[in-house]
């Protein structure tokens, strides 16, 4: 199956089996059938089948699969060793909060820099990770490899900041601002974070139980 074909359900479950392969690594487990995975995951054991299905053949009939060559084939497909480079822009409670306590290397992720306006953050470093200035973003782009930019920057901002690092090459955001952006340019990606959306599936299965 050609990989602009699997559907987006599909690609959304992928870090969901990485995760709990990593998981069942950390606990020992050394090999486990699609049954018992499924078990572990309150998904079944077709729809593991199908899913690996989508990138190739994955275990052996009556064996199972091998826990860690298969997170280590789940990882290569979602590209976790390809060491992407990522930027951050906005530094306020978030976008620290992310810097010093979300793991971006376990996901394959290098984060290089963050950018703001503040002067009171710029200059200074977040676990490691130097601030600059915004007015030194464009130069720091084409100087640099950046595959990702995270923005934790406010909604009236967002568009024109994506527009304007569009322009400049990058095509992969994360994006916090808790509005959807987009692009007419199809090469690049957009991942809308909205923790309402999380907070309201919440809200439902609780008052629909």
């Amino acid at each position: 199956m050609k990989k602009e074909n699997i559907s987006d359900a599909v690609v959304r479950r992928l870090p969901r089996y990485y995760r709990q392969l990593t998981e069942l690594c950390a606990r020992g487990v050394v090999r486990i059938s699609s049954h018992s995975l499924g078990q572990e995951m309150n998904i079944t054991a077709s729809q593991i089948r199908q899913d690996f299905s989508c990138f190739g053949e994955f275990g052996q009939q009556g064996y199972g699969y091998n826990v860690e060559e298969l997170r280590a084939e789940i990882g290569h497909i979602l590209g976790v060793d390809n060491n992407h480079h990522l930027v951050m822009i906005g530094v306020g409670n978030l976008g620290r909060a992310l810097l010093q306590n979300f793991h971006f290397s376990q996901s394959g992720f290098s984060v290089d820099a963050a950018f703001d306006v503040a002067s009171s953050v710029v200059g200074t470093t977040i676990n490691g990770v130097p601030i600059y200035s915004m007015d030194t973003l464009d130069d720091y782009v084409r100087e640099h490899s950046v595959d990702v930019v995270v923005l934790t920057i406010p909604q009236s901002v967002a568009q024109d900041t994506a527009n304007r690092i569009i322009g400049l090459g990058v095509r992969g955001f994360w994006n916090f601002t808790n509005m959807e952006l987009s692009s007419s340019n199809p090469d690049v990606k957009f991942e809308n974070i909205h923790f309402a959306d999380s907070l309201l599936t919440l809200s439902y299965r609780i008052a629909n139980r």
